[in-house]
Formats: C-alpha cells, structure tokens, sequence
C-alpha cells in the first residue's frame, strides 16, 4: 500500500499556473480580496454552497480557516488553492480538492466558486485545465470527482469542458444552502484525461 502513497511525507508545494492564471495555498495576506469577493459574491454564491458560518469573512475566521487548511494539506486530506490572475494580482476565485482517498482508490473530488464579477468569463474552466494535471501527476491520483446540482448549467459546462463525464444522480447527495439537494455526479480518470 506504500505505494499508493505521496512520495515524500511532507506535503507538496503546488502551485500550478498556466492560461493566465496562478492557483496556490489561501495566505493570510489574501484575506481583504477573499472576503471582499465573497461579500460582494455573497447572493450569487449563496444557491450553490453550504450555509456559511456566522463568521466566516471574519479576519479571525480567515485564520481559523488556513489552519484547518494546513492540517489538511500536511495530512493529505485536502488541497485548497486560490485563482489569482497573474497580470494584476486579483483573486478571482477558488477550488479545492477535498476528500482524498488513497491506497486502492487514489480519488478526490473537486468543488469550486468564482466571484459574481468573473463568472462566465471562462476563469474556471481554465483553472481546472491548469489544475487537473498536477492532480493527476504531482499527486498521482486515478480518479477525480465532482458533484453539481442539476440546475447549476455553468458549474455543468465547467465540468463537460473539462472532460468529466456524468455519470449518475445522487438523491438529496448535499446540503446546500440549508436543503438537501440531488446532484449530479461526475468523474474524470487519468487515462481519460491523458488520452
């Protein structure tokens, strides 16, 4: 089973970037433009993510927020990233891997947002197009995965031009902004990916 495994027991440094974009670890210093876009955001966010907590764009929220984001890099559970656009900086969005699984099953599944001004300007589906390889290479996963209410036609787009494939519906699969809701599921291998 050791060789299912990351190759080092530390965690990598990833910060992939490509098509005019940087994605890397959430820093401390990223915190007035996150919470600033996830304020402004907050109404078009709101129908496709789980209830935040009350303090959530707090400064000490933020921090609390890096540290379970620490604790999950170093244990291989979960990578988060920011989207920054490279020519000025700004942080237009983010995604995480979450729920790595290893051993015989070497999967994770991804989940993402963008803030309401740069939605459908395709900055998320070029982030998972410079993200997916260092998925499949730096942390040799087989299996990516992904779920998307199925009324989220843009998050659907994002994923179908990205490659995923659907590949079924889950009843009541997540709590979204307080209510169970069905999704659809997606999946990416690394063979389909490679071609």
């Amino acid at each position: 089973m050791a060789l299912f495994r990351l190759p080092s027991a530390t965690a990598p440094a990833l910060a992939p970037r490509g098509h005019g974009l940087l994605l890397r670890a959430p820093q401390m210093a990223d915190y007035v433009q996150w919470s600033d876009l996830r304020e402004s955001s907050r109404a078009f966010l709101a129908p496709w993510e789980p209830i935040w907590p009350s303090d959530d764009l707090t400064r000490a929220g933020f921090r609390r927020r890096l540290r379970r984001y620490s604790e999950d890099i170093a244990e291989d559970r979960a990578y988060p990233f920011v989207v920054i656009r490279e020519n000025d900086g700004v942080l237009v969005g983010g995604v995480t891997l979450a729920n790595v699984r290893r051993g015989i099953v070497q999967a994770g599944t991804v989940g993402y947002w963008v803030g309401q001004p740069y939605a459908g300007r395709g900055y998320m589906t070029a982030a998972l197009r410079v993200l997916l390889p260092t998925l499949f290479g730096e942390l040799n996963l087989h299996r990516i995965e992904a779920a998307c209410i199925p009324t989220n036609q843009p998050s659907i787009r994002v994923l179908e031009k990205c490659g995923f494939a659907r590949e079924g519906l889950a009843r009541r699969y997540l709590c979204i902004n307080g209510i169970w809701q069905d999704h659809f599921l997606y999946g990416l291998l690394d063979e389909d990916f490679r071609g």
